[in-house]
């Protein structure tokens, strides 16, 4: 998902979406642990996704 379009959506969404990558980010480091995880750059993607969310949330509070 791009910044433009997580921009559009609401914070409770945003703190979904966070929690829900979190998950993943979870499973995805235990499978690498297990050397069951085949894409290893999951992990950077999903903790660069969980940034990205957090600091449109950021961004949001900051304008309220």
């Amino acid at each position: 998902m791009t910044a433009t379009k997580l921009r559009e959506l609401s914070t409770d969404e945003l703190n979904s979406e966070i929690q829900e990558a979190h998950k993943a980010l979870f499973e995805a480091r235990f499978k690498h642990s297990m050397h069951q995880l085949e894409n290893t750059a999951e992990l950077r993607q999903l903790r660069h996704k969980i940034a990205q969310l957090k600091t449109v949330l950021h961004e949001k509070s900051q304008r309220a």
